[in-house]
Protein backbone atom coordinates (compact mmCIF):
# COMPACT_ATOMS: atom_id res chain seq x y z
CA UNK A 1 0.00 0.00 0.00
CA UNK A 2 1.50 3.12 -0.84
CA UNK A 3 2.20 6.15 0.92
CA UNK A 4 -0.43 8.95 1.31
CA UNK A 5 2.89 11.53 0.68
CA UNK A 6 3.85 9.30 -2.72
CA UNK A 7 -0.04 9.25 -3.81
CA UNK A 8 -0.19 9.88 -7.78
CA UNK A 9 3.45 9.80 -8.51
CA UNK A 10 4.65 7.21 -11.04
CA UNK A 11 7.00 4.43 -10.54
CA UNK A 12 10.38 4.33 -12.11
CA UNK A 13 11.06 1.05 -13.61
CA UNK A 14 14.77 -0.65 -15.32
CA UNK A 15 14.59 -2.43 -18.71
CA UNK A 16 13.49 -5.23 -17.80
CA UNK A 17 10.52 -3.98 -16.39
CA UNK A 18 10.91 -4.46 -12.69
CA UNK A 19 10.92 -1.38 -10.00
CA UNK A 20 13.93 0.82 -9.81
CA UNK A 21 16.90 -0.20 -7.84
CA UNK A 22 17.40 3.11 -5.38
CA UNK A 23 20.77 3.31 -3.30
CA UNK A 24 20.13 5.80 -0.15
CA UNK A 25 23.48 7.19 1.03
CA UNK A 26 23.06 9.34 4.44
CA UNK A 27 20.38 6.51 5.61
CA UNK A 28 20.88 7.32 9.34
CA UNK A 29 20.33 10.95 8.62
CA UNK A 30 17.18 12.82 9.26
CA UNK A 31 15.68 12.86 5.32
CA UNK A 32 17.15 9.07 4.43
CA UNK A 33 15.50 7.32 6.82
CA UNK A 34 12.22 8.65 6.34
CA UNK A 35 12.79 8.57 2.52
CA UNK A 36 13.54 4.93 2.75
CA UNK A 37 10.42 4.21 4.00
CA UNK A 38 8.57 6.07 1.28
CA UNK A 39 10.75 4.17 -1.73
CA UNK A 40 9.15 1.33 -0.27
CA UNK A 41 5.74 2.13 0.24
CA UNK A 42 5.76 3.15 -3.63
CA UNK A 43 6.85 0.02 -4.73
CA UNK A 44 10.59 0.31 -5.04
CA UNK A 45 13.91 -1.94 -4.00
CA UNK A 46 16.43 -0.08 -2.15
CA UNK A 47 19.51 -0.68 -0.87
CA UNK A 48 21.63 1.45 1.75
CA UNK A 49 24.66 2.38 2.15
CA UNK A 50 25.84 3.27 5.54
CA UNK A 51 29.00 3.56 7.70
CA UNK A 52 27.77 1.19 10.30
CA UNK A 53 25.09 -1.71 10.00
CA UNK A 54 24.17 -1.57 13.33
CA UNK A 55 23.19 2.35 13.79
CA UNK A 56 19.88 0.79 10.72
CA UNK A 57 18.65 -2.46 13.33
CA UNK A 58 16.30 -0.04 14.74
CA UNK A 59 14.67 1.04 11.24
CA UNK A 60 11.24 -0.61 10.47
CA UNK A 61 12.23 -1.09 7.41
CA UNK A 62 15.81 -2.49 8.22
CA UNK A 63 15.02 -6.23 6.67
CA UNK A 64 13.37 -4.78 3.95
CA UNK A 65 16.35 -3.80 2.04
CA UNK A 66 19.58 -4.28 0.66
CA UNK A 67 22.38 -3.07 2.58
CA UNK A 68 26.31 -2.51 1.80
CA UNK A 69 28.64 -1.10 4.81
CA UNK A 70 31.12 1.13 4.01
CA UNK A 71 32.67 4.38 4.06
CA UNK A 72 31.98 7.51 1.30
CA UNK A 73 35.52 8.46 1.30
CA UNK A 74 36.60 4.39 0.19
CA UNK A 75 36.17 4.62 -3.66
CA UNK A 76 36.14 0.83 -3.58
CA UNK A 77 32.91 0.65 -1.16
CA UNK A 78 31.50 3.43 -3.31
CA UNK A 79 31.80 1.56 -6.30
CA UNK A 80 30.49 -1.62 -4.68
CA UNK A 81 27.32 -0.26 -2.94
CA UNK A 82 26.34 1.68 -6.97
CA UNK A 83 26.88 -1.74 -8.57
CA UNK A 84 23.46 -2.70 -10.54
CA UNK A 85 21.88 0.85 -8.85
CA UNK A 86 18.89 2.98 -11.44
CA UNK A 87 18.95 5.89 -8.99
CA UNK A 88 21.20 7.05 -6.43
CA UNK A 89 20.30 9.18 -3.65
CA UNK A 90 22.88 11.65 -2.33
CA UNK A 91 22.04 12.89 1.02
CA UNK A 92 25.23 12.96 2.80
CA UNK A 93 26.52 15.62 4.33
CA UNK A 94 29.57 16.59 6.77
CA UNK A 95 28.10 19.50 8.62
CA UNK A 96 29.55 17.53 11.89
CA UNK A 97 32.77 17.51 10.80
CA UNK A 98 34.59 20.04 13.53
CA UNK A 99 37.15 21.13 10.75
CA UNK A 100 37.42 21.98 6.85
CA UNK A 101 33.71 19.87 6.35
CA UNK A 102 34.05 21.72 3.08
CA UNK A 103 36.54 19.49 1.64
CA UNK A 104 35.05 16.59 3.01
CA UNK A 105 31.81 17.12 0.53
CA UNK A 106 33.72 17.97 -1.82
CA UNK A 107 35.80 14.62 -1.93
CA UNK A 108 32.64 12.53 -1.19
CA UNK A 109 31.19 14.05 -4.04
CA UNK A 110 34.02 13.83 -6.33
CA UNK A 111 33.85 9.97 -5.55
CA UNK A 112 30.29 9.48 -5.66
CA UNK A 113 30.64 11.06 -8.94
CA UNK A 114 33.27 9.12 -10.35
CA UNK A 115 31.77 5.75 -9.36
CA UNK A 116 28.03 6.35 -10.35
CA UNK A 117 28.98 7.33 -13.94
CA UNK A 118 31.86 4.25 -14.16
CA UNK A 119 28.83 1.50 -12.50
CA UNK A 120 26.25 3.14 -14.82
CA UNK A 121 23.88 4.78 -12.83
CA UNK A 122 20.89 6.31 -14.60
CA UNK A 123 20.16 9.33 -12.38
CA UNK A 124 21.75 10.72 -9.35
CA UNK A 125 19.17 12.99 -7.14
CA UNK A 126 20.85 15.22 -4.64
CA UNK A 127 18.94 17.51 -1.73
CA UNK A 128 20.90 20.55 -0.85
CA UNK A 129 20.10 24.35 0.08
CA UNK A 130 18.42 27.35 -1.40
CA UNK A 131 19.76 30.29 -1.32
CA UNK A 132 20.06 34.01 -3.23
CA UNK A 133 22.93 33.37 -5.50
CA UNK A 134 23.71 36.95 -5.85
CA UNK A 135 24.84 37.13 -2.08
CA UNK A 136 27.29 35.55 -0.24
CA UNK A 137 27.08 32.51 0.94
CA UNK A 138 27.77 30.78 4.40
CA UNK A 139 30.13 27.88 4.66
CA UNK A 140 27.63 25.68 4.78
CA UNK A 141 25.14 26.76 1.80
CA UNK A 142 28.45 27.56 -0.95
CA UNK A 143 29.70 23.51 0.23
CA UNK A 144 25.69 22.66 -0.50
CA UNK A 145 25.90 24.80 -3.57
CA UNK A 146 29.52 22.86 -4.82
CA UNK A 147 27.77 19.48 -4.11
CA UNK A 148 25.49 20.13 -6.27
CA UNK A 149 27.68 21.61 -9.25
CA UNK A 150 30.10 18.44 -9.20
CA UNK A 151 27.39 15.76 -9.12
CA UNK A 152 25.53 17.37 -12.81
CA UNK A 153 29.06 17.59 -14.33
CA UNK A 154 29.42 13.63 -13.22
CA UNK A 155 28.06 12.62 -16.89
CA UNK A 156 25.10 11.02 -14.84
CA UNK A 157 21.84 13.13 -15.31
CA UNK A 158 21.41 14.48 -12.05
CA UNK A 159 18.12 16.17 -10.22
CA UNK A 160 19.22 18.97 -7.41
CA UNK A 161 16.47 19.62 -4.99
CA UNK A 162 17.39 22.78 -3.01
CA UNK A 163 15.27 23.55 -0.15
CA UNK A 164 15.41 25.83 2.79
CA UNK A 165 14.69 24.89 6.24
CA UNK A 166 12.87 22.02 6.55
CA UNK A 167 9.88 21.54 8.72
CA UNK A 168 9.20 17.96 10.57
CA UNK A 169 10.43 16.57 14.55
CA UNK A 170 14.30 15.95 14.21
CA UNK A 171 14.90 18.30 11.49
CA UNK A 172 18.13 20.19 12.67
CA UNK A 173 16.56 23.26 11.63
CA UNK A 174 12.92 22.72 13.11
CA UNK A 175 14.46 21.63 16.69
CA UNK A 176 16.41 24.63 16.93
CA UNK A 177 13.67 26.62 15.91
CA UNK A 178 11.18 24.45 18.51
CA UNK A 179 13.64 24.71 21.16
CA UNK A 180 14.23 28.62 21.36
CA UNK A 181 10.20 29.18 21.09
CA UNK A 182 9.52 27.29 23.47
CA UNK A 183 12.07 27.70 26.49
CA UNK A 184 12.07 31.44 25.75
CA UNK A 185 8.70 33.62 26.03
CA UNK A 186 10.86 36.86 25.89
CA UNK A 187 13.85 36.65 23.40
CA UNK A 188 16.39 39.31 22.24
CA UNK A 189 17.49 38.40 19.07
CA UNK A 190 19.70 39.21 16.34
CA UNK A 191 18.63 40.62 12.91
CA UNK A 192 19.01 37.52 10.77
CA UNK A 193 15.28 36.74 12.49
CA UNK A 194 13.92 39.51 9.79
CA UNK A 195 15.71 37.80 6.95
CA UNK A 196 13.10 36.02 4.72
CA UNK A 197 12.69 32.43 4.09
CA UNK A 198 10.71 29.67 2.61
CA UNK A 199 10.14 26.73 5.07
CA UNK A 200 8.49 22.97 3.37
CA UNK A 201 7.50 20.12 5.35
CA UNK A 202 9.49 17.12 5.33
CA UNK A 203 6.29 15.41 3.76
CA UNK A 204 6.47 17.77 0.69
CA UNK A 205 10.33 17.07 0.41
CA UNK A 206 9.64 13.64 0.55
CA UNK A 207 7.10 14.25 -2.74
CA UNK A 208 9.79 15.47 -4.30
CA UNK A 209 12.47 13.10 -3.20
CA UNK A 210 10.64 10.07 -4.51
CA UNK A 211 8.61 12.32 -7.89
CA UNK A 212 12.44 13.10 -9.21
CA UNK A 213 13.08 9.79 -10.18
CA UNK A 214 10.97 10.00 -13.14
CA UNK A 215 11.73 13.12 -14.29
CA UNK A 216 12.76 12.84 -17.89
CA UNK A 217 16.69 11.50 -18.44
CA UNK A 218 17.63 14.52 -20.21
CA UNK A 219 16.73 16.80 -17.52
CA UNK A 220 20.01 17.85 -15.67
CA UNK A 221 19.44 21.05 -13.11
CA UNK A 222 18.88 22.28 -10.27
CA UNK A 223 15.09 23.19 -8.87
CA UNK A 224 14.37 25.41 -5.72
CA UNK A 225 11.57 23.86 -3.69
CA UNK A 226 9.77 25.41 -0.76
CA UNK A 227 6.55 25.30 1.09
CA UNK A 228 3.48 27.51 0.08
CA UNK A 229 4.45 30.74 2.39
CA UNK A 230 6.96 33.18 2.84
CA UNK A 231 7.82 34.22 6.43
CA UNK A 232 10.64 35.42 8.32
CA UNK A 233 12.14 33.67 11.03
CA UNK A 234 10.23 36.10 14.09
CA UNK A 235 7.26 34.91 11.88
CA UNK A 236 8.00 31.48 12.65
CA UNK A 237 8.60 31.62 15.63
CA UNK A 238 5.27 33.48 16.37
CA UNK A 239 3.54 30.94 14.43
CA UNK A 240 5.40 27.84 16.56
CA UNK A 241 3.87 29.27 19.59
CA UNK A 242 0.58 29.69 17.93
CA UNK A 243 0.36 26.45 17.14
CA UNK A 244 2.12 24.86 19.97
CA UNK A 245 -0.13 26.74 21.81
CA UNK A 246 2.06 28.99 24.18
CA UNK A 247 1.32 32.60 25.04
CA UNK A 248 2.69 34.86 22.27
CA UNK A 249 6.39 35.30 22.01
CA UNK A 250 8.21 38.56 22.60
CA UNK A 251 11.30 39.27 19.94
CA UNK A 252 12.90 41.86 19.35
CA UNK A 253 15.77 41.88 17.39
CA UNK A 254 19.01 43.61 17.60
CA UNK A 255 21.90 44.59 15.33
CA UNK A 256 24.93 44.26 18.07
CA UNK A 257 24.02 39.97 18.09
CA UNK A 258 26.57 38.62 15.21
CA UNK A 259 25.98 34.66 13.97
CA UNK A 260 29.06 33.71 16.32
CA UNK A 261 27.17 35.32 19.11
CA UNK A 262 23.46 34.10 18.55
CA UNK A 263 25.20 30.79 17.67
CA UNK A 264 26.67 30.24 21.40
CA UNK A 265 23.34 31.59 22.79
CA UNK A 266 21.62 28.87 21.04
CA UNK A 267 23.86 26.39 22.34
CA UNK A 268 23.36 27.08 26.06
CA UNK A 269 19.40 27.39 25.22
CA UNK A 270 18.74 24.49 22.81
CA UNK A 271 20.24 20.41 22.76
CA UNK A 272 21.06 21.47 19.10
CA UNK A 273 25.32 20.88 19.16
CA UNK A 274 26.88 24.14 18.48
CA UNK A 275 28.73 22.97 15.71
CA UNK A 276 26.15 22.35 14.04
CA UNK A 277 23.91 25.54 15.57
CA UNK A 278 27.22 27.94 14.42
CA UNK A 279 27.03 26.08 10.73
CA UNK A 280 22.91 26.55 10.93
CA UNK A 281 22.65 30.69 11.94
CA UNK A 282 25.84 31.43 10.13
CA UNK A 283 23.41 30.10 6.76
CA UNK A 284 20.52 31.80 8.07
CA UNK A 285 21.76 35.30 7.05
CA UNK A 286 21.12 34.29 3.46
CA UNK A 287 17.74 34.57 1.86
CA UNK A 288 15.80 31.31 1.13
CA UNK A 289 13.33 31.89 -1.01
CA UNK A 290 12.00 29.85 -4.14
CA UNK A 291 12.97 32.09 -7.11
CA UNK A 292 10.95 29.69 -9.96
CA UNK A 293 8.48 27.06 -9.50
CA UNK A 294 9.68 25.19 -12.72
CA UNK A 295 9.68 21.49 -10.32
CA UNK A 296 6.14 21.75 -10.49
CA UNK A 297 6.13 20.81 -14.20
CA UNK A 298 7.53 17.31 -13.50
CA UNK A 299 6.18 17.07 -9.81
CA UNK A 300 2.47 18.48 -9.49
CA UNK A 301 1.75 19.36 -5.83
CA UNK A 302 -0.62 16.90 -3.91
CA UNK A 303 -4.19 17.09 -4.15
CA UNK A 304 -4.17 18.83 -0.89
CA UNK A 305 -1.54 21.56 -1.95
CA UNK A 306 1.39 21.84 -0.13
CA UNK A 307 1.79 22.19 3.49
CA UNK A 308 1.34 25.17 5.49
CA UNK A 309 4.02 26.02 8.03
CA UNK A 310 1.22 25.66 10.97
CA UNK A 311 -0.27 22.46 9.70
CA UNK A 312 3.69 21.23 9.20
CA UNK A 313 4.41 22.47 13.13
CA UNK A 314 1.28 20.60 13.96
CA UNK A 315 1.88 17.13 12.25
CA UNK A 316 5.77 17.45 13.94
CA UNK A 317 4.55 17.68 17.45
CA UNK A 318 2.88 14.65 17.41
CA UNK A 319 4.99 13.15 19.79
CA UNK A 320 3.16 14.89 22.22
CA UNK A 321 -0.44 13.65 21.38
CA UNK A 322 -2.54 11.91 23.82
CA UNK A 323 -2.44 8.21 24.05
CA UNK A 324 0.85 7.83 21.63
CA UNK A 325 3.45 9.31 24.38
CA UNK A 326 6.07 6.67 25.07
CA UNK A 327 4.61 3.40 23.18
CA UNK A 328 4.59 5.55 19.93
CA UNK A 329 8.23 6.90 20.48
CA UNK A 330 9.90 4.31 21.67
CA UNK A 331 8.67 0.93 19.61
CA UNK A 332 10.79 0.56 16.24
CA UNK A 333 8.08 -1.73 14.67
CA UNK A 334 5.73 1.23 14.02
CA UNK A 335 6.76 3.63 11.44
CA UNK A 336 5.00 6.36 12.11
CA UNK A 337 4.60 9.49 9.95
CA UNK A 338 7.49 11.44 7.91
CA UNK A 339 7.15 14.38 10.54
CA UNK A 340 6.86 12.32 13.86
CA UNK A 341 10.56 11.43 15.75
CA UNK A 342 12.28 8.34 14.98
CA UNK A 343 13.98 6.24 17.42
CA UNK A 344 17.10 6.66 15.74
CA UNK A 345 16.98 10.35 15.46
CA UNK A 346 19.46 12.05 17.53
CA UNK A 347 18.94 12.66 21.41
CA UNK A 348 17.36 16.54 21.31
CA UNK A 349 15.10 15.47 18.53
CA UNK A 350 11.65 15.38 19.02
CA UNK A 351 11.01 18.32 21.53
CA UNK A 352 11.54 17.96 25.59
CA UNK A 353 10.13 14.99 26.87
CA UNK A 354 11.26 14.09 30.54
CA UNK A 355 11.22 10.44 32.00
CA UNK A 356 11.41 9.29 35.36
CA UNK A 357 11.80 5.54 34.67
CA UNK A 358 11.98 2.50 37.42
CA UNK A 359 12.19 -1.50 36.96
CA UNK A 360 11.78 -4.33 39.63
CA UNK A 361 11.74 -7.77 39.34
CA UNK A 362 8.85 -9.04 41.67
CA UNK A 363 8.79 -12.92 42.84
CA UNK A 364 5.21 -12.71 42.44
CA UNK A 365 3.60 -14.22 39.71
CA UNK A 366 2.08 -10.75 37.28
CA UNK A 367 -1.33 -11.78 38.31
CA UNK A 368 -0.74 -10.93 41.60
CA UNK A 369 1.37 -8.06 40.68
CA UNK A 370 -1.27 -6.87 38.45
CA UNK A 371 -3.61 -6.84 41.12
CA UNK A 372 -1.40 -4.25 43.42
CA UNK A 373 -1.09 -2.07 40.37
CA UNK A 374 -4.83 -1.16 39.25
CA UNK A 375 -5.69 -1.05 43.08
CA UNK A 376 -3.08 1.92 43.47
CA UNK A 377 -4.51 5.12 44.33
CA UNK A 378 -7.70 6.38 46.17
CA UNK A 379 -8.08 5.12 49.63
CA UNK A 380 -5.30 2.51 49.03
CA UNK A 381 -2.81 5.28 48.64
CA UNK A 382 0.36 5.24 46.48
CA UNK A 383 3.50 4.32 48.11
CA UNK A 384 5.07 5.37 51.80
CA UNK A 385 5.41 9.01 51.05
CA UNK A 386 1.65 9.14 51.55
CA UNK A 387 2.47 12.75 52.91
CA UNK A 388 4.00 13.74 49.63
CA UNK A 389 0.92 13.10 47.63
CA UNK A 390 -1.61 14.63 50.06
CA UNK A 391 0.62 17.60 49.68
CA UNK A 392 0.50 17.49 46.03
CA UNK A 393 -3.28 17.05 45.99
CA UNK A 394 -3.75 20.48 48.42
CA UNK A 395 -1.30 22.27 46.23
CA UNK A 396 -3.56 21.38 43.21
CA UNK A 397 -6.37 22.13 45.04
CA UNK A 398 -4.83 25.91 46.06
CA UNK A 399 -4.32 26.78 42.32
CA UNK A 400 -7.51 25.14 41.61
CA UNK A 401 -7.29 21.58 40.30
CA UNK A 402 -9.66 18.86 41.32
CA UNK A 403 -6.59 17.40 43.73
CA UNK A 404 -7.31 13.87 45.43
CA UNK A 405 -11.17 14.30 46.15
CA UNK A 406 -12.58 12.56 43.29
CA UNK A 407 -10.60 9.29 44.75
CA UNK A 408 -11.55 5.60 43.11
CA UNK A 409 -15.30 4.39 41.79
CA UNK A 410 -13.97 0.99 42.99
CA UNK A 411 -11.24 -0.17 45.27
CA UNK A 412 -9.83 -2.79 42.80
CA UNK A 413 -11.06 -2.23 39.81
CA UNK A 414 -10.88 -0.04 36.68
CA UNK A 415 -12.50 1.32 33.68
CA UNK A 416 -10.70 2.57 30.98
CA UNK A 417 -12.10 6.90 30.60
CA UNK A 418 -12.93 6.90 34.49
CA UNK A 419 -10.89 9.39 37.22
CA UNK A 420 -9.16 8.23 39.48
CA UNK A 421 -7.54 11.26 42.41
CA UNK A 422 -6.44 13.93 40.22
CA UNK A 423 -5.86 11.30 37.11
CA UNK A 424 -7.57 9.79 34.06
CA UNK A 425 -7.18 5.99 33.45
CA UNK A 426 -6.06 6.53 29.78
CA UNK A 427 -5.51 2.81 28.59
CA UNK A 428 -5.59 -0.24 30.47
CA UNK A 429 -4.34 -3.86 29.26
CA UNK A 430 -4.48 -6.54 31.52
CA UNK A 431 -2.13 -7.96 33.70
CA UNK A 432 0.35 -5.88 31.45
CA UNK A 433 -0.53 -1.84 31.16
CA UNK A 434 -2.05 0.83 32.58
CA UNK A 435 -1.45 4.42 31.45
CA UNK A 436 -2.89 7.29 33.85
CA UNK A 437 -2.96 10.61 32.32
CA UNK A 438 -2.51 14.01 34.59
CA UNK A 439 -5.35 15.73 35.03
CA UNK A 440 -3.88 18.11 37.44
CA UNK A 441 -3.05 21.82 37.33
CA UNK A 442 0.41 21.55 34.88
CA UNK A 443 2.63 23.88 32.84
CA UNK A 444 2.67 20.86 30.38
CA UNK A 445 0.62 17.24 30.15
CA UNK A 446 1.78 14.13 32.26
CA UNK A 447 1.37 10.38 31.89
CA UNK A 448 2.28 7.90 35.02
CA UNK A 449 2.55 4.30 33.32
CA UNK A 450 3.17 0.83 34.31
CA UNK A 451 4.00 -2.13 32.64
CA UNK A 452 4.01 -5.86 33.93
CA UNK A 453 5.72 -9.05 32.05
CA UNK A 454 6.30 -12.50 33.15
CA UNK A 455 10.04 -14.11 33.71
CA UNK A 456 11.13 -17.14 33.03
CA UNK A 457 11.46 -18.04 36.98
CA UNK A 458 7.54 -17.27 37.33
CA UNK A 459 8.15 -13.95 38.93
CA UNK A 460 7.35 -10.51 37.44
CA UNK A 461 9.25 -7.31 35.64
CA UNK A 462 7.67 -4.42 36.77
CA UNK A 463 8.69 -0.74 34.61
CA UNK A 464 7.13 2.41 36.04
CA UNK A 465 7.17 5.23 33.62
CA UNK A 466 6.72 8.79 34.49
CA UNK A 467 6.70 11.14 31.62
CA UNK A 468 6.15 14.82 31.25
CA UNK A 469 5.75 17.34 27.84
CA UNK A 470 6.64 20.95 29.41
CA UNK A 471 5.07 23.91 27.58
CA UNK A 472 6.78 26.92 27.77
CA UNK A 473 9.92 27.90 29.97
CA UNK A 474 7.61 27.49 33.22
CA UNK A 475 6.99 23.86 32.20
CA UNK A 476 10.99 23.33 32.38
CA UNK A 477 10.75 25.30 35.38
CA UNK A 478 8.34 23.12 36.93
CA UNK A 479 10.01 19.47 35.86
CA UNK A 480 13.23 20.49 37.98
CA UNK A 481 11.83 21.77 40.91
CA UNK A 482 9.80 18.76 41.19
CA UNK A 483 12.36 16.71 40.87
CA UNK A 484 14.18 15.89 44.38
CA UNK A 485 10.02 15.01 45.43
CA UNK A 486 10.27 12.03 42.58
CA UNK A 487 13.09 10.46 44.57
CA UNK A 488 10.89 10.29 47.59
CA UNK A 489 7.59 8.77 45.81
CA UNK A 490 8.71 6.81 42.67
CA UNK A 491 10.89 4.33 44.32
CA UNK A 492 8.72 3.26 46.80
CA UNK A 493 5.73 3.36 44.64
CA UNK A 494 7.28 0.55 42.39
CA UNK A 495 8.57 -1.38 45.58
CA UNK A 496 5.05 -1.63 46.81
CA UNK A 497 3.32 -2.85 43.75
CA UNK A 498 6.13 -5.32 43.06
CA UNK A 499 6.75 -6.70 46.60
CA UNK A 500 3.10 -5.60 48.55
CA UNK A 501 5.18 -3.52 51.43
CA UNK A 502 2.82 -1.99 53.85
CA UNK A 503 2.05 1.82 53.07
CA UNK A 504 -0.48 4.24 54.71
CA UNK A 505 -3.48 4.26 53.92
CA UNK A 506 -5.87 7.57 53.16
CA UNK A 507 -8.77 8.01 54.67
Amino acid sequence: MSSEITAGLDLARNEQGEPALCLVTGATGYIGGRLIRELLLHGYRVRVFARNIERLTSYPWFGQVQVVEGDASDEKAVAKALDGVDIAYYLLHALMVRDDFEAEERSWAEIFSRCAKAQGVKRIIYLGGMAESKSKLSAHLASRAETGEILRASGVSTIELRAGVVIGSGSASFEMLRYLTERLPVMVTPKWVTVRIQPIAVRDVLRYLVGAAVIPQNVNQYFDIGGPEVLTYKDLMLQYAEAAGLKKRIIMPLPVLTPRLSSGWVGLVTPVPITLARRLIDSLKNEVVAKDDSIKKYIPDPAGGLTPFKRAVALALTRIKEANVETRWSNASLPGGPSEPLPTDPKWAGGSLYTDVRTEYSKDPIEKVWKRIESIGGENGYSTATWAWELRGLLDRLAGGVGLRRGRRDPYFLIEGESLDFWRVEAIARPHLLRLRAEMKLPGLAWLEFQAEPTKDGGTKVVQRAIFVPKGLLGQLYWWSVLPMHGLVFPSMIKHVAHDTKIKRRK
